[in-house]
C-alpha cells in the first residue's frame, strides 16, 4: 500500500511554498521563506574584504551560516554558543557551496558575501530551503547592489534551488515533512541549477539500501520539485 500523506499531498507534490522579500530593511537582501510548516528567515550582508587565502586573487568571497533558534523544535533547542555541531556545519558548508556555484566571484572582486539562515520552525527540508531561499535573498542582495551602483554586473550566472526526496514503502515521495523524514528508508537532498545540472546530491540509506532504478526515479522527482521552485523564486 502506498503511503498516506497526513497533508493530502499527491506523492510528487511539493508542499505550500511562500517568499516574503524585504520583511527587515538593515541587510542588502532578506526574505521570509515558508516551505509547509518550515518556516525560515535568510539574510544577506556584503562586506569589503575578503579572507586570507583569497588576499590578491582579485575574486570575492560568499559564505553561509545555519542555525536553528531555540524555539525551532520542541523540545527548545538551546543555542549552539561555543561549539557548533557537526549537524551545523555540514548544513551551512552545504548552503555555502551550493550558492558559490551561482557566482562568477570575480564579478565580486574583494567583496564577501554573508548568507545567514536562521530557522524558525522545523518540519523536515531545512537545509534544501536554506538554499532555495539563500538564493532568493542573494538575488535581492545583488539587485541592490547594482541599483546603489556598487558593481555594474551582476555575478549571478544561474539559479538554484532544493529539495528533498525520500522512500517510503520503497515508492518515491517529494519534500518530506517530519513524519514522512522519519519512516523514510532513504533520504536524498538534491541541489539543482536552472539548466538542471546537478551541483550536489545527499543520499543516505537510513535502513534499507537502494537501486540505481530508484536513486533514477528519485533524481527524476528532484527534477520535478526543483523546476517548480524555480519558477516561484523567479516569481
Amino acid at each position: 500500500m502506498q503511503w498516506q500523506r497526513l497533508d493530502g499531498r499527491s506523492w510528487d507534490q511539493l508542499r505550500a511554498v511562500s517568499f516574503k522579500k524585504h520583511f527587515t530593511d538593515i541587510p542588502a537582501g532578506s526574505v521570509l521563506a515558508k516551505f509547509g510548516n518550515t518556516q525560515l528567515i535568510c539574510t544577506v550582508s556584503i562586506e569589503s574584504g575578503v579572507p586570507k587565502f583569497l588576499e590578491d586573487s582579485d575574486r570575492g568571497w560568499l559564505t553561509a551560516e545555519y542555525r536553528f533558534l531555540p524555539g525551532a523544535t520542541k523540545p527548545r533547542q538551546p543555542r549552539e554558543l561555543q561549539k557548533l555541531s557537526g549537524r551545523t556545519q555540514e548544513i551551512q558548508r552545504l548552503i555555502g557551496r551550493s550558492l558559490r556555484s551561482a557566482l562568477d566571484l570575480k564579478a565580486i572582486a574583494n567583496y564577501t558575501i554573508t548568507v545567514d539562515v536562521d530557522v524558525l520552525q522545523a518540519d523536515a527540508g531545512t537545509r534544501t530551503g536554506g538554499v532555495t531561499a539563500g538564493f532568493v535573498g542573494l538575488q535581492l542582495a545583488i539587485d541592490r547592489l547594482l541599483a546603489e551602483g556598487v558593481i555594474t554586473q551582476s555575478p549571478i550566472q544561474r539559479a538554484i534551488a532544493a529539495v528533498s526526496v525520500g522512500l517510503i514503502n520503497g515508492e518515491p515521495f517529494l519534500d518530506l515533512d517530519y513524519t514522512e523524514d522519519v519512516v523514510a528508508s532513504v533520504d536524498l537532498n538534491v541541489v539543482m541549477d536552472d539548466r538542471f545540472n546537478l551541483i550536489e546530491i545527499q543520499g543516505t540509506a537510513e535502513s534499507e539500501t537502494y537501486s540505481r532504478r530508484q536513486l533514477n526515479q528519485m533524481l527524476d522527482l528532484a527534477e520535478t520539485g526543483i523546476k517548480s521552485l524555480l519558477a516561484l523564486q523567479q516569481a
